[in-house]
C-alpha cells in the first residue's frame, strides 16, 4: 500500500517524504515541520506515532490526513479521507506537468544538530541510476528481487523504481526477519530470488549463525550491497558457499542518489586483510579525489572523496546553508561539471584506476547500513536530566553493527544507569541509533582547547574492545 501511495503521489505531480514509522514523535516532528506537507498518508499501525505528533501539535487543521485502508481517529486527529472512499474520487488521471529535474522525494537523514536534514532527489536523479544499473545488471521481467531495506533508506529507491522498470517481481522483505537469519535466508529460497540488494549488516548476520549452506540460493544470481563495508571474512565465505552468484560492491550517499561507484568482485580476496574497491564510477557520474587544495592526488594517496554528475541532489530542502557547504564548485567546471558533492570520506586510487575506501573525515558513521551523524545522538543524550556531558565515537569492528556506537558519559547524580539512559533515548531517537556501548566517567577527557577530547574516548572504547578480544 505504501508503494502504491509513492507512485500515486508521483502520478499526481507531488513529492513524497516516507517516514520511518518505528522512529519516536519527538523525532518525526522535525521531519514533518521542515517538509511542511499538505497531506499525510498513514496506516493503523502508526496510530500511535499519529497520536504523538498529534498531541505536540504537528497534525494541525491544514494538514489533509489520509488512510492508507479504512478512517482512522482518535481523541487527537480524524481522516480526510481513506482508501475505503475510491467510489468517490475521480477515476481520471491528473494532468502531469512535472519535469525531469522537479523534486521527486525527500529522503531525511541525520542531522549534526540533532535535526534532520533532507536531500531533496528528483526524477532525473532516479532514472539516471535505474537506466544504468538496469542496464548494468541485466534486469528483465523473469528476475524476481529482494525488497530489503526500509522506504525510508535511498537504497529501496533502486529496488522499487529498479524493478518497475524491468517488468521484475519486488518482493518486499519483512522486517521481522532481520533478527532471524535462518528465516531470512528461507525467504530467498522460498522466493527464488535472482536478485539480492541490502545492506552488508544482513549479509553478515546470516553468515554469523550459519544461514548459508554450500551452493545454496540456486536461483540467485547477483548479489548487491551498499551503505557500509562488507567485512572480507564474509565476503570470502560468500563466495566460497555461492560460486554461481555475482557479487558488486556499490558505493553512494543519499546526496548523490542511491550509489555513485561500482565494483564486480570476480575472485575471491585471498585473504582476510584485503579491502574490497569501491570501484569506478557509474555512467554519468564521475569520483574526484582531491587533496587539501582541491587538486586531484596520485594514485596511493589519500584524500578527500568528491562525487559529480547526473546523480546529484539539488541540495537539502530550505536549507542553502547546508547545501553550499558541501555541495561546491568543481574544479573541472570549464569541462561541464559545475557541482560536485563533498561526501566527507577518504579514499585513494589504486594503480589500476579503482576507488578504495578508507573511512570518514567527519563525524558521521555507517551502522546498520544507516548514515548516523554522532552529533545528533550526544544532542539527544544532552536532553537528560541525568547526564552532566557526554561523547559519542563510532568504533570499528567485523561484527554484524559495522561500527559500533560507543558512548562516554558523566553523570549528573549518583542513581543515573545505563538502562535508563537506553530506555529515555527511545523516545527521542530510532533504535539503531541507541549506543550498544557504555562507559561512566567522572569527567571526560579534554583537549588544550578546553573540548571533549573524542580521540580519547575512542581509544579508550578500542583498547578496551582489543582487551575482551584478548580475554
Amino acid at each position: 500500500a505504501a508503494i502504491a501511495a509513492m507512485l500515486a503521489a508521483l502520478k499526481a505531480d507531488c513529492a513524497y517524504v516516507p517516514i520511518d514509522t518505528d522512529s519516536p514523535a519527538e523525532r518525526v516532528q522535525h521531519v514533518i515541520r521542515a517538509a511542511e506537507p499538505r497531506v499525510v498518508l498513514t496506516s493503523a499501525a502508526a496510530t500511535g506515532l499519529l497520536d504523538g505528533l498529534a498531541g505536540i501539535g504537528v497534525l494541525t487543521s491544514s494538514t489533509l490526513l489520509g488512510s492508507l485502508e479504512e478512517h482512522l481517529s482518535s481523541e487527537h486527529y480524524k481522516s480526510t479521507f481513506a482508501r475505503s472512499d475510491w467510489e468517490q474520487f475521480d477515476a481520471r488521471a491528473p494532468t502531469a506537468r512535472n519535469g525531469e529535474h522537479d523534486v521527486a522525494h525527500i529522503l531525511f537523514t541525520s542531522g549534526s544538530t540533532g535535526i534532520p536534514k533532507g536531500v531533496v532527489i528528483t526524477h532525473a536523479n532516479v532514472t539516471s541510476f535505474v537506466s544504468w544499473a538496469n542496464a548494468y545488471f541485466g534486469m528483465g521481467r523473469h528476475d524476481r528481487w529482494s525488497g530489503h531495506p526500509p522506504l525510508h533508506f535511498d537504497l529501496s529507491t533502486y529496488d522499487i523504481y529498479g524493478t518497475l522498470a524491468s517488468g521484475a517481481q519486488l518482493h518486499l522483505v519483512p522486517a521481522s526477519l532481520n533478527l532471524l537469519p535462518h528465516k531470512l535466508a528461507a525467504f530467498i529460497r522460498d522466493s527464488e530470488l535472482t536478485r539480492w540488494f541490502s545492506v552488508p549488516s544482513i549479509l553478515s548476520y546470516m553468515v554469523k549463525f550459519g544461514a548459508v549452506g554450500q551452493d545454496d540460493f540456486p536461483t540467485l544470481e547477483k548479489l548487491l550491497w551498499c551503505g557500509e563495508v562488507l567485512p572480507t571474512p564474509v565476503l570470502m565465505e560468500l563466495m566460497q558457499r555461492l560460486p554461481h552468484v555475482a557479487f558488486t560492491n556499490l558505493y553512494g550517499p543519499t546526496e548523490a542518489t542511491i550509489a555513485s561507484s561500482y565494483h564486480t568482485v570476480l575472485q575471491p580476496p585471498t585473504n582476510e586483510a584485503e579491502d574490497i574497491p569501491i570501484g569506478r564510477a557509474c555512467d554519468g557520474e564521475d569520483l574526484l579525489i582531491l587533496d587539501e587544495q582541491q587538486r586531484a592526488v596520485p594514485a596511493g594517496e589519500i584524500g578527500d572523496l568528491y562525487i559529480t554528475g547526473m546523480g546529484l541532489s539539488p541540495g537539502y530542502w530550505k536549507d542553502p546553508h547546508k547545501t553550499s557547504e558541501v555541495f561546491l564548485e568543481s574544479p573541472r567546471s570549464q569541462a561541464g561539471e559545475t557541482r560536485m558533492y563533498r561526501t566527507g570520506d577518504l579514499a585513494s586510487w589504486d594503480d589500476t584506476g579503482l576507488a578504495h575506501f578508507h573511512g570518514r573525515a567527519d563525524f558521521q558513521i555507517k551502522h546498520r547500513g544507516y548514515r548516523i551523524e554522532l552529533g545528533e545522538i550526544e544532542a539527544a543524550l544532552n536532553t537528560l536530566d541525568g547526564v552532566r556531558e557526554c561523547a559519542v565515537v563510532g568504533v570499528a569492528t567485523a561484527g554484524f553493527e559495522g561500527t559500533q556506537i560507543c558512548c562516554a558519559y558523566a553523570p549528573a547524580s549518583h542513581n543515573v544507569q545505563v538502562r535508563m539512559l537506553r530506555v529515555r533515548l527511545r523516545d527521542r531517537l530510532p533504535s539503531y541509533m541507541i549506543p550498544s556501548r557504555w562507559t561512566e566517567m567522572e569527567l571526560l577527557p579534554k583537549n588544550a582547547n578546553g573540548k571533549v577530547d573524542r580521540k580519547v574516548v575512542k581509544e579508550w572504547f578500542e583498547d578496551e574492545e582489543r582487551r575482551v578480544r584478548r580475554d
